[in-house]
């Protein structure tokens, strides 16, 4: 047996774990095809699909494999819910068992577009977990697009699991803060200095905090 094969075929097997009942008809054989793609990406090291195809041992010409790539990819049917929220709760499930740390941010993805993400962070890895991609070029998403993200991926995080949010300065929007606190997770954030906040009547700029805060200090 060849390593394409048996890699295709472990990754096939692991993902059909992940439902209730074994996948049959079309819904196992799109399963099929996502694993022929993973397997296919982690030994061609490229998510190219003419490379893809020819990493993987079904016994078809890589033409053939492209385009049936290519229809999986443009499927209406093919659903996050089913394709892809399950293998995510899987993954998180174990890691649930102390707190969850996740992280957002944007990356560049393919081409002249850019996905928020958001990653569960273990042994040092950022693991991704949900995405929502648009056109143009990398900068700041919009807060509802924040939004939309962490509560997509709060469907799957294990019952009574403990979160903390983590971001940068593009993920201070207070309209965030709901879906977190809905979620139970803690959240730290960088923030502007210019930002006013009020605290016990008061109203002043964060940076007159840092004026006389100490590194570590931690403000109720």
């Amino acid at each position: 047996m060849s390593d394409n094969l048996r890699r295709y075929r472990a990754i096939c097997h692991a993902l059909t774990q992940a439902y209730p009942t074994p996948p049959t008809g079309h819904f196992a054989r799109h399963v099929q095809t996502l694993a022929a793609l993973i397997s296919g990406i982690v030994r061609g090291k490229s998510t190219q699909r003419p490379t893809i195809a020819t990493k993987v041992p079904d016994g078809r010409k890589p033409e053939s494999r492209v385009n049936r790539f290519a229809r999986w990819l443009d499927n209406a049917r093919i659903l996050e819910e089913r394709y892809f929220l399950p293998y995510a709760e899987r993954l998180l499930m174990p890691l649930a068992i102390e707190t969850l740390v996740l992280v957002m941010d944007g990356s560049v993805v393919g081409r002249d577009c850019a996905a928020l993400m958001i990653h569960v962070i273990d042994k040092g890895r950022a693991l991704p977990l949900a995405w929502r991609v648009r056109q143009g070029p990398k900068g700041h998403f919009p807060e509802d697009l924040h939004i939309a993200v962490v509560e997509l991926i709060s469907k799957v995080i294990p019952e009574g699991a403990k979160g903390v949010f983590l971001g940068d300065g593009e993920f201070d929007g207070t309209a965030l803060q709901a879906p977190l606190n809905e979620a139970g997770w803690s959240y730290a954030c960088r923030t502007a200095l210019r930002t006013v906040a009020t605290w016990e009547g008061v109203t002043f700029r964060l940076e007159t905090l840092g004026a006389w805060s100490k590194p570590g200090t931690l403000i109720a």
